[in-house]
């Protein structure tokens, strides 16, 4: 029992000073409670309770990124003030978001109902938030925010993908969207997408490694698309199951058909391939 309670006393001990995932969950609730109303247990009726809000969660920021110090490379203070400034931008985009999958889902029947139930609404503000820490260079904290949200939701974003305005996820169990991917403006992806990165030496790491979704594409479920190298082209339809590791011009249709011919009973699986006239390609 004594080496294996060294062995404990030692990882303990070894362990690096980092701020709790209850502390870092604790802040991310208290954020999207106060962006949107939904999400707190007493709505606030009182002008200045928004702007102490405000003060407590520059400060509690603050004081995180003071205690570590590893985790980026400025003044915590300074980078707090930096990201409470850029908090409207980041509320106004995910109320663009919102709006986006209000007009893409026929089920919902109001805003309300997407913020207070659709995972695909939940993930997507935590990575808006998260992402917003990712460009001011703090580390760890953007993917405890994104992780918490993908164990709640099955939406695993990294803080570092590059998403536009208008971005819409609907269902979104089992959606993978990588760190270096890039994805344009009004775009739509469904239930089980992998936005993912071909395999690749650990060196390469900082490459780009994800594909590049650019404006107004809808990816269908189950859709595999691989490669920092790879580029979906605008306008372009991506079909359920298909599995793509090169690039497709803007305007294309890529769907997975399975073909039966009942002379021999053969069964044939193809890509289809398809342009703007829905012309083969």
């Amino acid at each position: 029992m004594e080496p294996f309670v060294s062995k404990l006393y030692k990882a303990h001990q070894d362990c690096s000073a980092c701020p709790s995932p209850k502390a870092i969950q604790q802040f991310f609730e208290d954020v999207l409670g106060l962006l949107f109303p939904e999400y707190t247990v007493e709505r606030i009726n009182d002008k200045s309770q928004i702007e102490a809000s405000l003060a407590d969660l520059k400060s509690n920021l603050s004081s995180i990124l003071e205690r570590n110090p590893h985790l980026h490379n400025g003044v915590g203070s300074k980078i707090s003030a930096v990201f409470f400034s850029k908090l409207e931008q980041v509320y106004d985009w995910i109320h663009q978001d919102v709006d986006a999958m209000f007009a893409g889902d026929p089920a919902a029947k109001s805003r309300t109902e997407i913020l207070r139930s659709y995972p695909g609404f939940y993930a997507i503000a935590a990575y808006r938030i998260a992402h917003a820490l990712h460009v001011l260079g703090v580390k760890l904290i953007p993917r405890m925010i994104t992780e918490f949200a993908h164990s709640r939701t099955g939406i695993d974003i990294h803080p570092g993908a590059t998403i536009g305005q208008y971005f819409c996820i609907d269902h979104g169990t089992g959606v993978v969207i990588g760190e270096t991917t890039i994805i344009g403006s009004h775009v739509k992806i469904y239930q089980g997408v992998t936005l993912g990165a071909l395999s690749v030496e650990k060196a390469d790491a900082d490459n780009k490694r994800h594909p590049t979704i650019e404006d107004e594409v809808v990816i269908y479920s189950g859709a595999t698309i691989l490669g920092g190298s790879t580029v979906i082209g605008k306008g372009s339809v991506i079909g359920g199951n298909v599995w793509l590791t090169k690039s497709v011009a803007p305007k294309s249709k890529v769907y997975y058909q399975t073909q039966m011919y009942h002379a021999d009973s053969a069964v044939t699986d193809m890509y289809i391939f398809k342009n703007d006239h829905d012309e083969a390609i």
